[in-house]
């Protein structure tokens, strides 16, 4: 019996090529966006789960309370870790780590690298079963030892054994390579090319041993842990909320206000739940993937509905095939069998052809996304899923078409009496409606994306991110600042030159516990964010000032001197700040000027903050060199001229600099891969639609061949005929934007709620993806009407 319903199928599709060709390759699109959809959803599920303690791994946060407002952190006190692992017995594992994982030199002879990686704790190893490919097993324990993957070893190794070779780390401390462990997969959480010590920032770093390691108010650095098997969290929770808390040595008004409450976060929600809003998690890239599983979904019902459409629509055609198998015996389970076999196949087919279109576009797939996805044929899940998968869409593209054509009348077939009138063309129209209505849904959330997107890029920020560079600073470039100064503006290619804590598209440091005129003790929870630098920060940041001026070599008192943002003035409540005297750290500080409010958040769609700019001396402060290019100087040739001076006077570094726009544009990542990913689904959704549509305005004009002939006989012009096809069309993607345009304004009203900065979205959208979408119909419609209205009557009309 099957193998005479796939004989059936074989004929069938072969006797009607074109519409085969609609039905396979439209399914097929379908079938390959839908599967490229789950296998990035799969790979964003699926991030940390290759850790064998995945369920038992927490990070551990922070809620605090400043001005008003809950917030939640990474960032813990120093010694926070060893208090969690002495005191309580919850912990199988507890492993501190450094939340900069910045750029470090690692130095192999006359070679230089720039790698990036972290100091962590030596339980790291254990807890994230990181695999070690050669060396100790316990290869942290040495304070002066290193870590590196087997990627980093090749590249400065080359094929020679790392372990036990010597890297010199950032010009100061030689380490022994200990071990190699595999490299993490790419979303994995932890990522690092090498891996220190925790205790060795103590060896390295004064400031660590002086100021930080009994030091519970500086926040600075994150802390992973492992769960003891059988213990609760929630549990766990409440024993340790109040360790910081307990260690706070401020008044009894700052600890009654701020309300430090540390909690675990599960590996689980690393990925996807990353985002709090007063003390509770509210989600986060989790909406994306919900996002795209729709997408997905939207995607296969457009290409299913196809298959509905024109499977209907020829029902005429097959109906005397029905009628004889009924006549002869057939039931309608049988009739139900054979056609849903047919689709069955149609899926497999298109599942074949597919496959070949996802191996072709996951190149760029990947490299739109970022990732290194494959698809997975030694995986029995992976043949279970796409099995499943290509019986689903062939029973849900088969089901409504088989139902109706195993319910025809053998009687009236037989005898020649039917016909398949206007009632049986209304399920067809609901069909395309609804299948324009998801188009259409897609067209406007993916044109309010790209709004919201450019209205994030074009915001002011305060500052002119072209021809800024920014350099990672070091002991020697700090030591050698003022000749090193001197020396790249004698190039004439650099205008000015400053120190920072943070990049010039970021910041790094928030503090509280300053005091200003009107100050209450409730102030002392204010939380401004704070650059330190000393001269020339304003000028090579390319800041125009409101008030006041920039620190000077002129003024000696501007070593004790703070500028502030327009954010800090409004929360300080300073009618004239310049010349004011604010208090931070046990020092008074004059305010010498007022700057805009500059974007230097994480996100660019966020509130600025306030912020304090700080002139500072100690060298500690300083992480990061910036400079400022001459405009008429093209970026290249400054670099050529910077080079040897950075290479003199910083030897143990690679110059390594990174250009503040296009850092300012990495802020925009997740907007721009939506955007982008969004645009190729609307677009292939528009492209299976007008495919389906092409088909059916075909068989419309076959349909309707003689009317049309006879049309032309009494008069009728071509536009009489093309508009004649077209109309009804045209009347279903209107009726499909006016159900689509309230149900995106609602869904994108939505999304755009999480952002602070925003769009209003405004009715020009859905007017204009309502002329596109009538633009797109007509010229889908038109070569299938003009066609049939060009058609000589007499040929036509020559059976009658």
């Amino acid at each position: 019996m099957l193998r005479n319903y796939l004989k059936l199928a074989f004929r069938n599709l072969a006797k009607h090529k074109g519409y085969s060709f609609i039905n396979i390759g439209g399914l097929a699109v379908g079938m390959a966006v839908t599967m490229l959809i789950g296998i990035w959803i799969n790979d964003e599920v699926s991030a940390n789960r290759h850790h064998k303690n995945y369920e038992s791994l927490y990070q551990v946060k922070m809620n605090q309370t400043f001005d008003g407002r809950r917030g939640t952190q990474d960032a813990l006190p120093y010694p926070i870790g060893e208090e969690l692992k002495t005191k309580f017995p919850d912990f199988k594992a507890v492993a501190m780590f450094d939340r900069g994982n910045g750029n470090r030199s690692l130095i192999f002879g006359n070679q230089k690298f720039l790698k990036t990686g972290q100091f962590i704790g030596e339980d790291a190893i254990d807890m994230f079963s990181l695999h070690i490919l050669n060396g100790d097993k316990k290869p942290l324990k040495e304070p002066y030892s290193i870590v590196l993957t087997d990627e980093t070893a090749r590249t400065i190794f080359g094929n020679q054994d790392p372990v036990g070779k010597i890297l010199k780390l950032d010009n100061k401390v030689n380490l022994k390579v200990t071990a190699v462990v595999a490299k993490q997969p790419q979303n994995a959480t932890l990522q690092f090319d090498y891996l220190l010590p925790w205790n060795l920032q103590e060896n390295m770093y004064d400031w660590v041993n002086k100021y930080m390691k009994q030091n519970w108010g500086n926040n600075g650095w994150g802390l992973y842990v492992q769960l003891k098997d059988g213990i609760n969290p929630e549990q766990t929770n409440a024993k340790i909320k109040d360790v910081v808390l307990n260690h706070l040595s401020d008044g009894p008004n700052v600890r009654n206000v701020i309300k430090p409450e540390i909690f675990l976060h599960p590996m689980a929600k690393w990925r996807l739940y990353s985002e709090f809003e007063e003390g509770r998690n509210t989600g986060g890239f989790i909406k994306y993937v919900r996002l795209f599983g729709i997408f997905g979904l939207f995607i296969l019902i457009i290409a299913c509905i196809n298959f509905m459409n024109l499977s209907t629509a020829r029902s005429e055609k097959r109906a005397k095939e029905v009628g004889v198998r009924k006549a002869v015996g057939s039931g309608r389970e049988q009739l139900i069998g054979q056609f849903l076999s047919e689709s069955t196949l149609i899926a497999v087919l298109a599942l074949v052809l597919a496959f070949g279109m996802v191996l072709l576009s996951l190149p760029y797939f990947n490299s739109l996304t970022g990732k290194t996805m494959t698809v997975e044929f030694g995986n029995p899940v992976f043949w279970g899923i796409v099995l499943v998968f290509t019986v689903v869409t062939g029973l849900l593209a088969g089901s409504y078409p088989a139902l109706y054509l195993s319910s025809f009348n053998p009687v009236k077939i037989l005898k020649g009496s039917f016909r398949v009138g206007k009632s049986a063309s209304l399920p067809r129209q609901i069909l395309v409606v609804v299948q324009f209505t998801f188009s259409v849904v897609l067209m406007i959330a993916t044109i309010i994306i790209y709004q919201q997107m450019q209205y994030g890029k074009n915001r002011p920020i305060g500052f002119t991110r072209e021809g800024l560079i920014s350099v990672n600073s070091s002991s020697d470039l700090l030591d050698h600042f003022e000749t090193l100064r001197a020396e790249l503006l004698a190039t004439g290619a650099v205008s000015s030159i400053c120190k920072s804590n943070s990049p010039p598209t970021q910041w790094w440091s928030s503090n509280g516990g300053w005091k200003w005129k009107g100050s209450t003790p409730d102030d002392d929870a204010a939380i401004f964010t704070t650059i330190a630098t000393n001269f020339d920060y304003v000028k090579t940041m390319g800041i125009q000032l409101s008030q006041g001026r920039d620190f000077s070599r002129d003024f000696a008192t501007d070593s004790s001197g703070v500028i502030l943002n327009e954010a800090a003035v409004k929360r300080m409540g300073l009618k004239k700040p310049v010349g004011e005297i604010v208090r931070w750290g046990g020092r008074d500080r004059t305010v010498v000027g007022v700057i805009p409010d500059i974007v230097m958040e994480w996100s660019p769609y966020q509130t600025v903050r306030p912020l304090t700019i700080v002139f500072e001396k100690d060298k500690n402060w300083f992480g990061f060199l910036c400079v400022r290019i001459i405009p008429n100087v093209a970026p290249a040739v400054a670099i050529e001229k910077m080079t040897p001076i950075f290479d003199k006077y910083n030897p143990g570094f690679p110059f390594d600099y990174k250009f503040s726009d296009t850092e300012y544009a990495k802020k925009f990542y997740y907007e721009e891969l939506i955007g982008n990913l969004s645009a190729i689904v609307s677009v292939l959704a528009i492209f299976i639609s007008c495919l389906g549509l092409f088909g059916l305005a075909s068989f419309m004009a076959e349909q309707r061949i003689k009317e049309i002939g006879i049309r032309k006989v009494l008069g009728a012009s071509v536009t009489n005929v093309w508009g004649l096809l077209s109309k009804d069309f045209v009347l279903l993607v209107i009726i499909s934007c006016l159900i689509a345009s309230p149900i995106a304004w609602y869904a994108m009203n939505t999304w755009l709620e999480s952002y602070t900065y925003k769009i209003t979205i405004g009715v020009g959208v859905f007017v204009g993806v309502l002329v596109v979408a009538l633009l797109i119909t007509v010229l889908t419609v038109s070569y299938q009407a003009i066609k049939a209205a060009l058609l000589n009557p007499v040929k036509s009309l020559r059976s009658e």
